[in-house]
């Protein structure tokens, strides 16, 4: 049966990208040069707040806050907004989230402090642990996915544990609600440095929906530093998959865009 079956893992990233589904939406595009005179009608119906004008009068796209409803693409009446087909969105800093640009390069996963600390020892072998801290099973979802024959993770030598005790690095999924921050703060400090964390989904990385709820608000002392940002409602594995190869300095011949800056 298993030569029958042959080998279900997809080529991907050493070969052509999985197909995506017809409205994916991806990496963020804004025309700024239709964005003007307007009574901007997708800033009043954003539903997390995710558009809104910067200092310069740009209309800023805030990933980290942004659903990928696609409301604010169908509802622009000049079509200044639009998202692209890429799926590289993951940044090691929260600002490189915000775009104001037409055509934007993707923002960097890796940091320099990843690249010194990482780079070397997480090549052949990472372990994570996934804590879901009141999600609603999306990311959850599309997290595991990861782990399936098709995608199989364990070939970069990526895994998830069970004890934080065997893990590098934390993911946080879900808005951090007030019954769960216990358990995050017990995992975060049960692993052993040098350690890293990851925030995966709109939720994890500013509440989303659920941010300033009482369940979900976060003080100062609640937020635990966070190296990478995957963006999403929910990410799509293979913006998850990219994430992490990119971080943790993996290589591999498939570029999905431009290469990092």
């Amino acid at each position: 049966m298993l030569l029958k079956n042959k080998n279900k893992t997809m080529i991907y990233p050493n070969g052509p990208l999985p197909a995506l589904p017809p409205r994916f939406a991806g990496l963020p595009s804004i025309d700024q040069n239709k964005c003007t005179n307007c009574s901007s009608p997708c800033i009043k119906e954003c539903p997390t707040g995710a558009l809104s004008k910067n200092e310069k009068g740009l209309t800023a796209l805030d990933m980290g806050r942004c659903l990928f409803c696609r409301d604010c693409e169908e509802i622009c009446p000049k079509g200044a907004i639009q998202f692209t087909k890429s799926p590289r969105l993951a940044a090691h800093k929260r600002e490189d989230l915000i775009f104001t640009e037409k055509d934007p390069l993707p923002p960097l996963a890796i940091s320099p402090q990843a690249k010194t600390r990482y780079g070397k020892s997480l090549k052949r072998s990472c372990s994570l642990r996934v804590v879901s801290t009141g999600g609603c099973g999306a990311c959850e979802a599309d997290t595991n996915v990861l782990t399936t024959l098709a995608w199989d993770l364990s070939r970069f030598g990526i895994h998830y544990v069970a004890s934080p005790r065997h893990a590098d690095g934390l993911i946080i999924i879900g808005p951090q609600t007030k019954n769960m921050r216990e358990a995050l703060k017990i995992t975060y400090d049960a692993i052993p440095e040098p350690k890293f964390v990851i925030a995966l989904g709109t939720c994890a990385i500013s509440g989303g929906l659920y941010a300033n709820t009482p369940e979900c608000s976060r003080n100062d002392e609640d937020i635990i530093s966070v190296d990478l940002y995957i963006p999403g409602c929910p990410p799509h594995p293979l913006t998850i998959l990219d994430a992490l190869l990119r971080y943790l300095g993996i290589p591999y011949k498939q570029d999905l865009a431009q290469k990092d800056r």
